[in-house]
């Protein structure tokens, strides 16, 4: 092993030197993957996308309809019966008879393969297209399918068609805990049959897609790529326009429909019968006197929506039962203090129809409180409602906003392209005396600058005109412009002003983000004969003065540390549990203790939300809890050292238990002979990376480190960056600082450890240990490496194209940088060729624990209170109900391994994580280990920025680790 090493190193200072030679050609060689023994080993470990077409060089769905506007739109219907298909790939399929009511023969699909049809096309022209499908039991979230025609995906957005599951409170009544206070409702799956129109998952495109088919046979094929679904028929038609509402009602007035009077039919917001998303749950609201039910100081599930209800295709349902049949008017008591500038907008539909055309796009204003929107305002619309009941639906839209939010998301990826072109040739730290003569190196530069100038002043005088004010949303775009303006009146500046572009490009991703959520809050839908008064009780002054008293007074009466119900009775068990994440996730946590463990077991759980660093001095002063939950890795074993945390192999299922998991999520947790913990989340790093930058590189994935060495050289070459893991100090003064995870990477694939002799000394200072420090510190002395950086910003801008990161990074880029989807992804980490030529893609794992307290006054209820948490079926609930209650980014990273396989991820790319979870290893916690976290910072500082060689930092700072170590045992009667 160590030959191999000095080998690598040998190989590293020749390298850079003979790619110096190559770089200086007029072009760029394409870096394949370093030959190895094992070639055929690495292509399997990652999962590539070589067989698929890129998303992201395609055309879009706006510039592929303008190419067909004269086309015909044929009044003709083409039914496909699934079940009828041409070909087939996979094995997840399966024909199903009459299924939930369904007559004939459906078409199970699941979560990956492919379906395609065959048909003949007697007219050509353009069609909508859509599906009628089942959304059977999956992993709660959105079903996600790609499209292709002849054999080709006709434009961008294909790629992601979204079908929604349907969702209602588990619950027909509110539960109450015994304080009084109302809990928020379980959201639970509500499959029903539904037909759906295929349309722009993002939003801008208001309409259903248009597809040209030309006259004779075609084909049409689904990729399962998310979720599995029944599936009955696809259909090609024609979806009617709406008529205005002055056509609808000379329609029926001709027919002599009359008003109604008298009648006002109220139904509350969180009474809603159905919803496209767990996220769509009732909400309490407080801080006004407006809604209904309401208390100022217990908690009442009286609204709905608000932040969660923002996303394009959202929707929520409400049944209205009409006493009889006639002209209504509607209106909706919201509230919308949460966008200014723009408004929110919903399309409307009652019993699956848009009553008429100014449905599609109605505006709900920003004001400060509830307020009553009268459909239609001063002269409210007249709907017309047969006796029965009715299913009204608000589903959002991005209206005449959005497409403003398109073109402005265009601009984007055209500013951010000038960007990457500038940065390689002027760097991130451009001379500000030199002249880059940057508009004759990038020709096109100064005229993309002009065209994108125009186009976001063209679309700031639009956003006035739409929404009536001047606001910050037009002022962020008007000063990208200006910037433009200057630059295109002095190119030579281009360099001296590029911090300031990449932070107003970076503001106006932002901005799409912002732009593209439309929330809005609703108590209560009025249907109402026209005249009759509409109610607003708690909007006046007097109501509000009231409500700020009670509440005021309230607050010296009520714990807000205590969640859900608090045990009463002593003869029963009872244990008390800590946890020190947010309210939100507090109170699902004791809606399912309630529901799934008090029930079941009999065991009370007085569950408190508080902050953790209190845990120490309260287990000092015997005030501690009997459970601890979501503890940083290093604690469970430095309690277990003083005592304090109870050694859990002494439960005769403990092995069992222990299955759960990978043997690497117990490492940090093990300390002499015993576990002090068992394990709630882990997380581990991968390779990120932009599909396109590489692409336009001509850089593969790298497989090892070699590889890496070769990538930098081009990436250096175009003033571009690799991210490895961030180098940084504590958040907190006195934090613990775990080993650096890309020092631990190198070490481990090399075959070292941090340890040795079962925990006595440090084992850095070994042959294997000095060489990785040395390893890991070239990335940064010879290749300037950043140390700390914000990964997620860079990787936007492609200024840092590719990189490692924890896996949880994923969940955030999928929601915060929506301009790149579809052209990134992530894969394994490089590897180490081993001597038998086999690639080590060891990685450490971090995490967090649930830790039962030495003092715990039963144990053996603590301990199935622990069984019940970190089991499959409960770490599934929760990690779903998390990603329900807070949208994709708070996809919970759970340690078991089969609560895991269950949480929704692409299928592509949980193979990629899986593969990378059979390498990961845990990182043990010894008596003194804190300084090794600590003083490896330190010799990383002395060799990289005082630029002492890298084996004389280590072995100075091993020495500090070793006494320490060597004093903690000593310390805790430990054998030296």
């Amino acid at each position: 092993m160590i030959s191999n090493l000095r080998l690598t190193n040998v190989a590293r200072k020749i390298v850079p030197f003979v790619l110096a030679v190559f770089i200086a050609l007029p072009s760029v060689p394409k870096v394949q993957a370093v030959g190895s023994p094992n070639l055929a080993l690495m292509e399997d470990t990652v999962s590539t996308e070589s067989n698929k077409k890129s998303s992201y060089n395609e055309q879009k769905y706006h510039d592929y309809l303008s190419q067909y506007e004269a086309a015909a739109r044929p009044e003709r219907e083409i039914i496909l019966e699934a079940a009828k298909y041409s070909r087939v790939e996979g094995t997840e399929f399966k024909k199903l008879e009459d299924f939930e009511g369904m007559d004939g023969t459906s078409l199970l699909t699941g979560e990956s393969g492919t379906l395609e049809w065959s048909f003949d096309v007697h007219e050509a022209g353009l069609y909508h297209l859509s599906l009628l499908y089942y959304p059977i039991e999956g992993k709660s979230s959105a079903i996600e399918r790609d499209l292709s025609i002849d054999g080709e995906r006709p434009f961008r957005e294909a790629a992601f068609l979204q079908f929604d599951r349907i969702w209602n409170n588990q619950k027909s009544e509110v539960v109450r805990d015994n304080q009084g206070n109302e809990l928020r409702p379980k959201q639970v799956e509500k499959p029903r049959w539904s037909e759906k129109s295929f349309q722009d998952s993002d939003g801008y495109e208001n309409e259903p897609f248009l597809f040209y088919f030309s006259q004779g046979k075609h084909t049409i094929a689904l990729e399962s790529t998310r979720e599995p679904m029944v599936v009955k028929r696809l259909k090609l038609f024609q979806q009617p326009s709406p008529l205005t509402y002055d056509q609808v009602l000379q329609q029926y007035e001709a027919k002599g429909m009359k008003a109604t009077e008298g009648q006002l039919i109220t139904v509350e917001g969180e009474a809603s019968i159905a919803k496209s998303s767990p996220t769509l749950y009732p909400l309490s609201e407080r801080s006004s006197a407006a809604v209904t039910p309401y208390s100022a100081s217990k908690i009442k599930i009286n609204t709905i929506g608000g932040l969660n209800w923002r996303l394009p295709g959202q929707w929520m349902e409400w049944e209205i039962d009409v006493p009889e049949t006639g002209f209504y008017n509607i209106a909706f008591k919201t509230q919308q203090n949460y966008v200014r500038g723009i408004y929110s907008t919903r399309r409307l539909t009652i019993d699956g129809e848009i009553p008429f055309k100014e449905m599609e796009k109605v505006a709900f204003r920003y004001k400060s409180a509830y307020r009553l929107d009268v459909m239609g305002g001063d002269s409210p619309y007249m709907y017309r409602l047969e006796k029965g009941k009715h299913t009204l639906r608000l589903e959002v839209s991005l209206g005449e906003f959005a497409p403003l939010i398109r073109e402005v998301e265009g601009s984007l990826y055209n500013l951010n392209e000038m960007y990457r072109k500038i940065l390689m040739i002027t760097g991130t730290k451009p001379d500000e005396y030199r002249d880059y003569q940057i508009d004759k190196k990038i020709p096109d530069l100064l005229k993309v600058f002009d065209e994108e100038s125009i186009r976001l002043k063209d679309i700031a005088k639009q956003l006035v005109k739409l929404s009536g004010q001047s606001s910050d949303q037009e002022a962020l775009l008007k000063t990208m412009a200006v910037q433009l303006d200057e630059m295109i009146e002095k190119p030579e500046t281009v360099p001296r002003r590029l911090g300031a572009y990449k932070t107003n490009t970076g503001g106006l991703g932002t901005w799409v983000q912002q732009a593209r959520q439309q929330p809005l809050e609703i108590d209560a839908i009025y249907v109402a004969s026209p005249g009759k008064k509409w109610p607003k009780k708690g909007m006046g002054f007097t109501s509000k003065l009231k409500h700020q008293t009670s509440t005021f007074i309230s607050s010296f009466f009520t714990d807000y540390n205590q969640i859900g119900n608090i045990s009463e009775n002593d003869e029963q068990k009872s244990i008390t549990v800590w946890i020190g994440s947010g309210r939100d996730q507090a109170n699902t946590m004791k809606a399912m203790i309630d529901e799934n463990f008090t029930s079941v077991t009999g065991i009370n759980v007085n569950l408190k939300l508080v902050n953790m660093g209190t845990l120490l001095p309260a287990t000092l002063a015997n005030q501690g809890p009997d459970i601890a939950m979501q503890i940083e890795n290093d604690l469970p074993v430095n309690f277990a050292m003083r005592n304090a945390s109870a050694d859990l192999t002494q439960f005769a299922d403990f092995e069992e238990v222990k299955e759960r998991f990978r043997s690497s999520a117990i490492v940090p947790y093990s300390y002499d002979g015993g576990v002090y913990a068992l394990p709630e989340t882990q997380t581990f790093n991968m390779l990120f990376y932009r599909k396109d930058v590489l692409d336009e590189l001509e850089l593969d994935i790298p497989q090892t480190w070699d590889d890496v060495s070769n990538l930098l050289a081009v990436l250096s070459k175009n003033h571009m960056q690799f991210g490895l893991p961030v180098v940084a100090q504590a958040a907190v003064q006195g934090q613990n600082i775990p080993p650096n995870s890309m020092y631990a990477t190198l070490l481990f694939q090399n075959g070292g450890e941090l340890y040795r002799n079962g925990g006595k000394e440090s084992d850095l200072d070994s042959r294997i240990g000095i060489e990785t420090f040395k390893q890991w510190t070239e990335f940064y002395t010879d290749y300037k490496l950043e140390r700390e950086y914000d990964f997620s910003n860079r990787f936007r801008t492609g200024q840092m194209p590719i990189g490692i990161a924890d896996y949880t990074t994923y969940n955030q880029l999928s929601v915060f940088a929506p301009e790149i989807r579809g052209m990134w992804g992530f894969a394994p980490i490089p590897g180490t060729i081993q001597q038998d030529g086999s690639i080590h893609r060891d990685v450490p794992s971090g995490g967090s624990a649930v830790v039962m307290m030495k003092k715990a006054k039963d144990k053996d209820a603590a301990w199935e209170f622990m069984k019940w948490w970190t089991s499959e079926a409960t770490q599934t609930v929760f990690g779903r109900e998390m990603e329900g209650l807070m949208g994709a980014a708070a996809r919970y990273p759970t340690a078991n391994i089969k609560a895991l396989d269950s949480l929704p991820w692409p299928v592509d790319d949980y193979e990629n994580l899986k593969s990378q979870f059979e390498w990961v290893q845990g990182v043990p916690e010894v008596p003194g280990g804190y300084f090794t976290g600590r003083h490896l910072f330190n010799a990383f500082y002395k060799t990289v920025v005082g630029q002492v060689e890298a084996r004389e930092s280590i072995m100075d700072y091993v020495q500090y680790m070793q006494d320490e170590i060597s004093t903690k045992r000593k310390e805790f009667g430990l054998p030296q």
